[in-house]
């Protein structure tokens, strides 16, 4: 609940943003606070969530932290347990390993396709029921790289290529239904994302996050996609 001007009491719209500790997320979260969402914050690392949270209430927003690994179900399930309205979930939790695909390892095959696939399958699953009651809306964040295929990326897009079909499916089979799921693109941006990797050697140069959740929060009216960049 928050306070209108004439004193009485309103709803405060909420939502819920998986990898919100960092990156787009943290910058999403942030974006959508400011415009008067309460901000329910997902991730694995609780330090970095509880920051993004004192974040927002500093700026007088309404936050709360759930620790969430999307790569595992019990976690996902318990995490939404925790949430009794939604209006909006952003899937965001992503991880992205580079390479010629030669050298990929079993492992991190695994870890890439656990966390963007499988997670995002997950989350979806779990925050429908919230969305399906609230009419609300839900966003995956996909990324240039499910659009077409890059150098030494092979593993990551086809991790995004799913996704993009996951939600295109999503589409169509709620096309007659009164709440919506909106596939974002967006290509690379200055953020952590790439500091485990020597990938793009320098990411000064891209466009930043906070422009980019601008841009997200502008366009989140249930349209079917959002093109940030093609």
């Amino acid at each position: 609940m928050t306070l209108c001007e004439n004193g009485e009491m309103k709803i405060m719209s909420t939502i819920a943003i998986t990898g919100a500790g960092s990156g787009l997320g943290r910058a999403l979260a942030l974006e959508y606070a400011k415009h008067h969402y309460k901000v329910f914050l997902m991730g694995r690392t609780d330090e970095k969530l509880q920051i993004v949270r004192q974040e927002i209430e500093d700026m007088d927003g309404q936050a709360e932290v759930i620790l969430c690994d999307v790569s595992e179900f019990a976690s996902v399930s318990i995490a939404f347990q925790q949430i009794g309205e939604l209006d909006v979930f952003i899937n965001n939790a992503g991880i992205g390993i580079f390479g010629s695909v030669e050298k990929y390892t079993n492992e991190e095959i695994e870890h890439t396709l656990n966390t963007n696939v499988k997670g995002t399958i997950t989350t979806v699953q779990y925050a429908l029921p919230l969305i399906r009651e609230s009419k609300g809306r839900i966003l995956t964040i996909i990324s240039t790289a499910g659009l077409r295929g890059k150098v030494n990326e092979s593993i990551y897009c086809a991790s995004k290529f799913a996704v993009r079909g996951f939600t295109e499916s999503l589409q169509e089979e709620w096309k007659d239904e009164d709440f919506s799921i909106t596939a974002v693109y967006m290509g690379g941006m200055n953020t952590p994302f790439w500091d485990q990797s020597t990938h793009v050697k320098d990411a000064s140069h891209l466009k930043g996050p906070e422009v980019v959740a601008k841009q997200i929060y502008q366009q989140d009216d249930g349209r079917k996609e959002i093109m940030i960049d093609k």
